[in-house]
């Protein structure tokens, strides 16, 4: 075999993508080299393949030369980046310019002169290490040029840090108003860099981390104003000197959290941002008692019983605080003990199921698995509505805001002693929020939510306090306007963070009733109700519910593979994509119905469920059909056979919806029927999905080339110049490609390359 133009290289591409502005900025690349690696080898190569081929490289090759030249620019600006980024620029151009003189096919018309040269062709290895190599040390370029948008915030941060210090310190109210003033536009500055940056990760987790440090900065810039004021006003009174101390300790506090975030250091403080959630202890038991079905040795019976143990040493959090009412501590006990009892006569089955040395749960076993899923489910439930109930009720209560004008008349009338009172009522009320808010953190089921949850703990555990020696300050100084101005600041942040408890409870709420998408909606009076009232409803039992358990594992699992292939598109606002996804969602729900969870609680909802899916699965054929338009010949008649059995399907449900059934038999049948539909259904979806995306890619390559780093950039929508920015920092996009595709690509690489 000739020899590669790129030669061999150490050159490390297991980069991590951690901004969507770069896996975006790669999109592109990508789908082009996708192109070069996945050409059919035929032995007779056609004019216009040769011509394809030979555009697509040598727009790779341009591009590559351009995108280089950025990035070098960049090296010279930045002497700490230069060597790394001069020797990733090295590797993108020699990659380059290996693939161009790959794919330069175009120019040997006769297959003699093609065969004679090394070429895309005769040395496909070559072209996989070209691929790799580019990919790599362009991603490595834009991961280094990334580090100097951290760069830009570190050095924002030392900013306010500097001025925050000579704020501090300030004796005369003259200097603090040009300070001030100073900070302000700095703070500014880093908000803009801040929030850029928030909405560019990709982790939702340091989204919302990064959310709540901006959060408190915004807050505490206008405390920071009045409690400075207050205290260069009264320098001799030690309430305003501890109100101003505490403001400028958690700004310096949240200003590290955004440096920890933007660098991923690693602080002690880090334990604290995710505690243990019972929900997530519950999702995870429950997921693998339910995976005992496909394998009974996945998991020992004595992890199960102390993993047990500790979701129910958890409920204490909610058991022992005195403010949880009688019966809804009794009720928590009760199904704390119900579920101990059903996970040990569950332990009984499996033990015996082992003994006899089973490769399938026996029917006893099934049973005990669903009665000790559904018993934690409650479980979960009464914790829900225990958290909820108490936040709500607490909202209620103290959305009056009686301490809080109780303090201000008090504080107005110099009236220590009422200060001191009412200030015992504030901080009684800040231990009952305090400890709400980590009980919602229990059951918020997401980790968003709880950073969330985090987050306004943390914030009524330190403005209670500083409330306090607000209203002290102004009873000291009844006449003072600074210091009355000064409290009623603090209290409308108490305020605000009410507000934003109570947009919490309705978002945990949401999380836990599920997916609100309008294909996902319940029959509402007048809308669908012919077909509704042939049907009675009825709830499944146990033993219902056990007999198609598997039925509804296996839909979970094509729901699943259909959400991975979907992931697989380049274009996520496709019509095939859009409609695809619509269908899994909905055979989840549908899953959910067979464990007695979800949105769908009787049978004429499942089937209501099924008859809007079938409405969908036609829209999908639609779209397919159009789709199909521009196949020819074999790629065609493919997609038209496919079609054909999506439209017989999806005529079962209708056909199946429309025939009213009698008595609790036939019910059970028909649920049990429309799965097994659904399931066909989805299994054509899951065949057609990685076809489509096949062709929609080789008819879009063959429709469009690559140009340049510019033509990147306006696909992301932005016109920054690339230097200003310093990171090839597009704008977010929607195109769902990303660092999974990017990943899956390389595997491919891998992969061709080892063969």
């Amino acid at each position: 075999m000739a020899s590669s133009p790129c030669g061999n290289t150490n050159f490390d591409s297991g980069l991590e993508i951690k901004t969507r502005s770069v896996e975006q900025t790669l999109i592109p690349l990508v789908s082009q080299i996708t192109t070069l690696i996945n050409h059919k080898d035929k032995p007779k190569k056609s004019e216009r393949t040769l011509a394809a081929i030979h555009r697509v490289g040598q727009a790779v090759s341009v591009a590559v030369g351009r995108f280089v030249g950025v990035g070098e620019a960049i090296a010279a600006e930045n002497q700490e980046l230069k060597d790394e980024m001069s020797q990733a620029c090295f590797e993108a151009r020699r990659a380059g310019d290996a693939i161009a003189q790959l794919t330069d096919v175009g120019s040997a018309s006769p297959s003699a002169q093609i065969d004679a040269r090394v070429t895309v062709f005769s040395d496909r290895t070559a072209m996989i290490k070209a691929a790799r190599l580019l990919l790599s040390s362009v991603t490595k370029v834009l991961v280094l040029a990334d580090r100097i948008v951290i760069k830009q915030i570190i050095t924002s941060r030392n900013k306010v840090l500097v001025t925050l210090d000579h704020l501090e310190r300030v004796s005369t109210f003259q200097e603090f108003v040009q300070i001030f003033s100073q900070f302000g536009n700095e703070m500014v500055e880093f908000a803009h860099l801040t929030g850029d940056r928030q909405n560019d990760l990709k982790d939702e987790k340091k989204k919302a981390r990064m959310a709540a440090a901006r959060a408190v900065l915004e807050k505490c810039t206008m405390m920071l104003l009045t409690a400075s004021k207050t205290c260069l006003r009264h320098p001799d009174c030690e309430s305003a000197r501890i109100n101003k101390d505490a403001v400028f300790h958690r700004m310096r506090c949240a200003l590290e959290q955004v440096i920890e975030i933007v660098t991923e250091a690693r602080s002690c403080g880090d334990s604290k941002v995710l505690p243990v959630s019972i929900y997530n202890g519950i999702r995870d038991f429950k997921s693998r008692v339910e995976c005992l079905r496909e394998n009974l040795y996945s998991w020992s019976p004595q992890d199960m019983g102390s993993q047990l143990d500790v979701l129910v040493e958890r409920t204490e959090d909610f058991t022992d605080s005195p403010y949880t009412n009688h019966e809804q501590r009794q009720a928590i006990l009760g199904l704390c003990q119900l579920a101990r009892q059903e996970a040990q006569q569950l332990l009984q089955c499996w033990i015996e199921a082992q003994s006899a040395h089973a490769k399938q749960p026996p029917q006893d076993m099934e049973v005990a698995i669903l009665k000790t899923c559904q018993s934690i489910s409650d479980l979960r439930r009464e914790l829900h509505k225990a958290a909820v109930s108490r936040a709500s009720d607490q909202l209620k209560v103290h959305g009056e805001q009686l301490p809080l004008r109780a303090l201000k008349a008090a504080g107005a009338e110099g009236n220590l002693e009422a200060v001191a009172e009412y200030s015992r009522t504030l901080t009684e009320q800040k231990e009952q929020l305090v400890e709400t808010c980590r009980l919602l953190c229990h059951v918020s089921g997401t980790e968003p939510l709880e950073i969330t949850c985090i987050h306004a703990e943390e914030t009524f555990h330190v403005i209670g306090p500083q409330i306090i020696s607000a209203a002290q300050t102004l009873a000291l100084h009844p006449s003072s306007k600074i210091a009355k101005e000064n409290l009623e600041v603090f209290c409308e942040a108490w305020e605000s963070q009410l507000c934003d408890m109570a947009l919490l409870v309705r978002e945990i709420n949401d999380v836990f009733e599920g997916d609100k998408r309008p294909y996902l909606s319940l029959p509402r009076p007048g809308k669908h109700s012919a077909n509704l009232k042939t049907s009675k409803s009825v709830k499944l039992d146990a033993e219902e519910q056990t007999c198609m358990a598997k039925l509804g594992l296996e839909l979970r699992l094509l729901s699943s593979d259909v959400d991975t292939e979907i992931e697989k598109w380049d274009d996520q606002e496709h019509e095939i994509v859009r409609q695809s996804q619509s269908l899994a969602s909905m055979a989840y729900n549908m899953y959910l119905f067979t464990r007695g969870e979800g949105l769908l609680k009787t049978t004429a909802d499942f089937f209501h469920q099924a008859e809007v899916l079938s409405e969908e699965g036609l829209q999908l054929c639609s779209s397919l059909r159009t789709f199909a338009v521009q196949l020819v010949d074999e790629e065609k008649s493919t997609v038209l056979t496919e079609i054909e059995k999506l439209v017989a399907l999806c005529q079962q449900l209708q056909i199946g919806g429309k025939t009213p059934v009698q008595g609790k038999t036939a019910t059970f049948q028909k649920v049990d029927a429309f799965i097994q539909i659904t399931k066909g259904i989805l299994t054509v979806v899951l065949s057609m999905l990685p076809y489509c995306n096949k062709l929609h890619r080789k008819y879009k390559s063959e429709r469009s080339s690559l140009g340049s780093p510019q033509d990147w950039r306006e696909r992301q929508d932005t016109s920054t110049p690339v230097k200003e920015e310093g990171a090839l920092n597009g704008k977010n996009g929607s195109n769902g490609f990303g660092v999974k595709s990017l990943e899956q690509h390389m595997a491919s690489i891998n992969l061709l390359e080892s063969k």
